[in-house]
């Protein structure tokens, strides 16, 4: 993970998941291909001048996949997903690590990296960071890998 490393610490968010590590390694990975694999997230990607801008790579995700608006910078089943990107106003990296808890749960850290050069990365740090529109976003991340691992096994999958 060296280049997201170098990246300065934005925030951290974490979630307790009442499933094991396997459940909530497999229910990350669909909660975000799905949220970031969406035509939608790939105009976004576009509009920014994002270096990846269209899905690619291997499936599950896995280290050298990509997301519009992100590569796989390492994927270490089932306790790392480090998510990397840029675009003309910041590099960020999304890191997602999941921790086995006593009693079978498992903890979901979601930790953002970011740097935002120049005047317009200052103003596109405002829009995203100051407004807490990026927490939203986080949470909800961490809210719907919750659920999905959390559901039943024989349930019907709707969101696939």
């Amino acid at each position: 993970m060296a280049s997201s490393e170098r990246l300065p610490h934005i925030d951290e968010h974490s979630t307790r998941i009442e499933a094991g590590l396997e459940p909530s390694w497999e229910a990350l990975l669909r909660v975000v291909e799905g949220s970031f694999g969406s035509g939608s997230t790939a105009r976004v990607a576009r509009l920014l001048g994002c270096a990846d801008v269209a899905a690619s790579g291997p499936r599950p995700l896995a280290t050298g996949a990509a997301l519009p608006g992100f590569h796989v910078e390492a994927a270490k089943r089932p306790e790392l997903l480090a998510l990397a990107g840029r675009h003309r106003f910041s590099d960020y990296a999304l890191i997602f690590r999941l921790e086995e808890g006593n009693g079978g749960h498992t903890i979901l850290r979601a930790e953002t990296r970011a740097e935002f050069p120049s005047l317009k990365g200052s103003i596109y740090r405002a829009l995203v960071i100051g407004t807490r529109g990026h927490v939203v976003v986080t949470r909800r991340l961490l809210g719907a890998t919750r659920q999905r691992a959390e559901r039943p096994a024989n349930s019907t999958d709707r969101d696939s």
